[in-house]
């Protein structure tokens, strides 16, 4: 009998094969000193692009406050336990009752974790007789939990409503062969890495046509979108048709936690059988006035969202206006497309942090295919002007060097040297 543990040792994977060499720079960088587009790394001060602070929160005096006071009046313990059990209180309770009416919804469930949150309601809602349906590029925790789920799944291509249709025409086959079970549609408002949104307006037609429910993963949508920022349902008009809305804290609220909005009967539904709540702690209650204090700024003070997008659009636009290729966002989240292989993005990511002291995430493959690099800017309320031009001129001239073949892997320092 072999060691469960030989397998792997034996093989860390495609990303962590390559560990020795990236950890600490391109996988675990730390970036030190206060939540900011300026902080330090490896001692030096870059100008940063991956956090997703969409609204300038994670600093805001007040919200700086009501974290303090918060934790001064209860601790990190309180409550102590699980919702169901001994861990509920009056400020969950509002919360919940508050993101519900903001996002149009009849009520609304807490969830501790973003990716936790989303996997177990997959889990809580889909039965052996259900089928899925959802979009080729929905994110790894919608994945996740689909594998958890005894459902069977079918994708179609993103955003490709024709092929959505044939997916629901193949599912309803299978339900009405088993004279039983139900569809569910799963998409994202925007999806995080092309940052273009769902087509939810076309999803939701659909509904003339078609049986199913229709679940939204929102993270990078709530606070960004609609006239009043509740996503992108309200930006694209049909936030009646989406039958459970989820989104993250941990993007435009700069904190922890999640929440699903929906019909008061299946949220409820859902607050008795989701397990990783009921067998987990409750929120602790400092993280819970925050998230109080934070959806009040997003609600009172739409400038944060127009600042943000004032600030998007400077950066995207000034990325086409130098002939970068964007792709086709439609929301904040800023993709640079480029070519080239692994060895080049890595003397790239190097260049461009150690001698113009931008610091961004990049993806390269296995994550997409071989020959491609994108990188991913996330904007915010906060960044300035001079930003987003000593962004623009990093680029333009790293771009430059890329494709004149300086990145080359000959051209690669070695890690020592900067280590």
């Amino acid at each position: 009998m072999a060691d469960i543990f030989d397998r792997l040792v034996k093989n860390y994977g495609p990303i962590g094969q390559h560990r020795e060499r990236a950890h600490g720079y391109f996988a675990f960088p730390k970036l030190e000193g206060e939540i900011s587009t300026r902080m330090k790394f490896r001692g030096k001060e870059m100008i940063v692009w991956s956090l997703n602070n969409y609204l300038g929160l994670a600093n805001h005096p007040e919200v700086r406050k009501a974290d303090a006071d918060g934790a001064a009046e209860y601790g990190l313990a309180l409550p102590m336990g699980a919702r169901m059990m001994s861990g509920n209180s009056n400020l969950h309770e509002q919360l919940e009752a508050e993101l519900a009416a903001f996002e149009q919804k009849e009520d609304a469930i807490l969830l501790n974790f973003g990716y936790q949150g989303i996997m177990s309601t997959i889990d809580a809602i889909c039965g052996r007789h259900d089928v899925i349906v959802y979009d080729a590029e929905c994110h790894a925790c919608i994945i996740d939990g689909m594998r958890m789920a005894p459902s069977q799944r079918f994708v179609y291509k993103h955003n490709n409503i024709d092929d959505l249709e044939k997916q629901l025409q193949r599912a309803q086959v299978i339900i009405d062969k088993q004279g039983q079970g139900g569809i569910l549609v799963i998409t994202e408002g925007v999806f995080g890495m092309a940052g273009d949104q769902g087509k939810l307006k076309e999803i939701v037609d659909l509904k003339d046509k078609y049986q199913f429910r229709l679940l939204v993963d929102d993270a990078h949508g709530f606070g960004t979108l609609g006239a009043t920022g509740a996503g992108a349902g309200e930006e694209q008009g049909c936030q009646d048709g989406i039958d459970l809305y989820f989104s993250t804290f941990a993007k435009s609220m700069a904190s922890i936690g999640a929440f699903l909005a929906g019909d008061r009967i299946i949220i409820d539904y859902i607050r008795y059988n989701i397990r990783s709540q009921i067998f987990a702690k409750s929120l602790p209650m400092p993280f819970v006035v925050g998230n109080l204090k934070r959806l009040e700024l997003l609600r009172n003070h739409p400038e944060y969202k127009a600042k943000l997008w004032e600030n998007a659009l400077k950066l995207q636009n000034g990325l086409k206006e130098r002939g970068f290729d964007i792709g086709t966002t439609d929301s904040v989240v800023t993709p640079v497309y480029m070519k080239g292989g692994v060895e080049e993005a890595t003397a790239m990511v190097m260049d461009i942090r150690e001698n113009y002291n931008i610091f961004c995430s990049i993806v390269v493959y296995p994550v997409i295919p071989k020959g491609h690099i994108i990188y991913r800017l996330i904007p915010s309320a906060v960044h300035t002007d001079e930003d987003i031009e000593l962004t623009l001129k990093a680029f333009t001239e790293t771009k430059l060097k890329l494709d004149a073949g300086a990145y080359k892997v000959d051209a690669i320092p070695d890690m020592a040297d900067i280590r």
